[in-house]
Parts: structure tokens; sequence; C-alpha cells
């Protein structure tokens, strides 16, 4: 019975019609086909996008016209002395050329913010990711812990298929009595429906990872396939919290919006200065064939000095400093929390590792031997067997919520630290 534990639960390849998949196989095909990450990766890519914009210089300004044209105007010619008509004779044609000049390294913190807008998209596509990877994890672990279970029940329901045909044999022996026999084949209802039940349990199970991965197999041929056991050591608390300060992809994104409303600081106080713009034109003014000349316009920053951003941004670096120190807080508590219930299920499958699963088992293999030798009742040898039922699913139990409490703690830290 005890093969189940610490062993990969395979189904037949003849039912599944496909290789099994391990939890690494899951992960990566969850990573390049939910539609939920595709997605949101495409807000990184919009983000390096919005970089380029951000770098890029004003356009120049260009503009030409002709001025001094006289539609009346006439000139009488030279050699018939008549008037002819001249409306271009004065004409002042120019044109010139003007360009907005950024002082004060604009455009370096225009092209900084919009990275460190990247970087909080990328934080933010990996918080997203912890999530739903979370999810995943569970829908696993409730494949496999149905699948033991459903492995668990077909062996109970094998064992006592044996048990009754026993029980026939001392019935045609004349050693026990038809109405006891009748209980006996009644109890196998329940196995039946414990199978019946897994099986229901491992479909559903099946529904969601495939849901997750955006998988159209039938559920027939799509199976999962991971070690069901638990892991008896488990690391100081601190060490996990140093790994969730590392890893954890909000706190990272916490911190990245400080840097990014110092940048937008910085920016603002850039904007409050003063851009000249450079002016050249040229042209012709009769009776001048040519001329040039240059001018510079700055804007007098009297009254718009931009102060209304200079104050919001600098507010906006202290809200995302208190921001950081929440998120820093909620990781602890989630570290702590999900250590605590790692602590918890190890505490309760200690006891059924070592002692009660041997007792169960033990005491119903001693009952049932009794029972068929006159010296216990019925209803002693079926609550043995019930005790011993329970006693197993529980145990198997334990370990489904083990693994669920462990997916817990690496969405805590923000990693894979519980294999």
């Amino acid at each position: 019975m005890n093969k189940l534990i610490g062993v990969v639960l395979f189904l037949p390849l003849a039912l599944s019609g496909q290789t099994p998949l391990s939890w690494q196989d899951v992960k990566q095909e969850f990573e390049a086909s939910n539609p939920t990450l595709r997605a949101a990766r495409l807000n990184i890519d919009e983000s390096r996008a919005e970089e380029i914009t951000a770098y890029l210089r004003p356009n120049p300004n260009a503009s030409t016209g002709v001025d001094q044209i006289v539609p009346f105007s006439t000139q009488p010619s030279p050699t018939s002395g008549l008037p002819v008509y001249r409306p271009f004779l004065n004409v002042f044609p120019s044109f010139s050329i003007s360009y907005l000049h950024e002082r004060d390294h604009k455009r370096e913190l225009r092209l900084e913010t919009a990275r460190k807008t990247t970087d909080i998209a990328a934080a933010t596509y990996a918080d997203q990711a912890r999530t739903l990877l979370f999810n995943l994890r569970n829908a696993f672990v409730q494949v496999i812990q149905a699948k033991a279970v459903q492995q668990n029940a077909r062996e109970n329901l094998t064992y006592w298929d044996k048990e009754l045909d026993v029980n026939r044999k001392r019935l045609a022996a004349g050693d026990l009595a038809q109405v006891d026999m009748e209980r006996l084949e009644l109890q196998r209802v329940q196995f039946e429906s414990d199978l019946e039940t897994a099986l229901v349990n491992l479909r559903t199970a099946k529904i969601q990872v495939l849901a997750l991965l955006n998988d159209r197999t039938a559920i027939e041929r799509f199976d999962l396939a991971g070690p069901y056991d638990f892991v008896d050591q488990l690391d100081p608390l601190e060490q996990f919290r140093d790994a969730a300060l590392e890893s954890r992809p909000d706190l990272k994104e916490a911190v990245q919006n400080v840097e990014l409303a110092k940048a937008n600081h910085q920016l603002a106080i850039a904007n409050g200065s003063i851009d000249p713009t450079f002016s050249m034109d040229f042209g012709r003014n009769p009776p001048i064939p040519f001329y040039f000349g240059v001018s510079v316009s700055i804007p007098l920053k009297i009254f718009d000095r931009n102060q209304g951003e200079k104050a919001r941004t600098a507010v906006d670096i202290r809200r995302n400093e208190q921001v950081q120190d929440a998120t820093k807080a909620q990781v602890f508590s989630d570290v702590d929390s999900a250590y605590y219930t790692v602590v918890s299920a190890l505490n309760l499958l200690r006891p059924y590792r070592d002692k009660y699963l041997k007792l169960a088992e033990d005491a119903r293999n001693k009952v049932a031997f009794s029972y068929q030798n006159g010296g216990a009742s019925l209803l002693d040898y079926l609550d043995a067997e019930k005790s011993y039922r329970d006693t197993r699913l529980a145990y198997l139990n334990l370990i489904g919520s083990y693994l669920t409490a462990a997916a817990q703690m690496n969405m805590a830290v923000g990693r894979e630290v519980i294999p």
C-alpha cells in the first residue's frame, strides 16, 4: 500500500496516449501558451517602444513666404512706353528655419523615466506570472493527488475483492452466515463509490490544468506525473525571508516605483528651465539681392516655472516610499504565513507516516484474520477496514495539503524554494 508514496505516479500510456508531463514540462508549456501571460508580455514591448519616443529630439520648424506682391502694379515699358502689368516687381521672398534646444538633459531624463517604466512593466509581468504559476501548481497538485487517491481506491477495491473471495469459500464451507456475506458484499459499494469519486476529481483537476495551458487535448490523452511525497526538512524562516526580499517581483516593482518617482521629479525640475529657440532666415528684399539673419527666442519663466509638477512629483516620492514599506511588510507576512502552514502540515504528516498508517494496517489485518477464524465480529471487521481506509485517505490528503502549502511558500518567496 505504501508504494504510492515517494514514487512518480504514472497512468498507463495506453490510457493517456502520450507521455505524462512533469511539473517542469507543464511550467514551460504554460509560460509559452497561456494567453494572459502572453498579453502581459506585450505590455513590456509597448513600454520599450515608448522609450524610442521619449528620446526623440524636437523637430525643426521651417517656413517660407512671399511678400510685397502688388496685384494692380503697372510700369511703363522701356521700349514702347506703354504700361505693363508687373505685380512681382518688388516681391520679397523669404525663408526661415528654427529649432528648439532642450536644456538640462531633458531628453536623457525622459529616456531614463521611460526605461524605469519598462522595468516596472517587467516586474508587473513577473508578479502576474508568480500568481498564475501558483494557480497552475495548485491545479497540478490536485491532479497528482487525485491520481494517488484513485490508485488507493483501486487498491482498496482489489483488496476487498480478495476478502470477498475468501469469505465466499467460508460461506460455501458453512463457516459464514449468509447475512454476514451479504453485508460484506454491500460494503463493496463504498469502495466502488470511492473509485468513481476519485475518477471525477481527477478529470476535474485535469480540466483546470488544460484551461491554464490553453490546451485543447482530450482529457483521456492528457496526463501528468510527479512525486507525491513530502520533504521532511525545512530551512529556517530567515532564509525564506531573505530569498523573498531578493526575489519577490512586487517588492522589486515597489522599489522601482520609488526610483521612477525620483526620476520624474528630476524631469519636472528640468522642465521648469528655459529652452531657447534658435532661428535663421534669409531672402531677397529689393534692392537687396540676398540677406540672412539669426535670432534667439527665450521664453520668460515669470509665472509658469512648472511649480505644480515639481510639488506633485516630490509628494509622489514620499507616497511610493510608504508603498514600498507596506509591500515589504506584506512580503514578510506572506512568507511567515506560508512557513507555518508548511510546518503544520509536516507536524501532522510525521506521526501518520511513522505510526498511524502502520497501526491502522496492522489493526485491519489482525481483525480480518481474527474474523476469518471466528475471533472477531463482523462489525469489528468493518470498523477496522473503515478505520484503515480513512487513515490512508487522510494521509494522502495531508500530503496534498503539504504540496499546496509548498506552492504557497514558493509564491510567497517569488521562486521555487520547495520542490
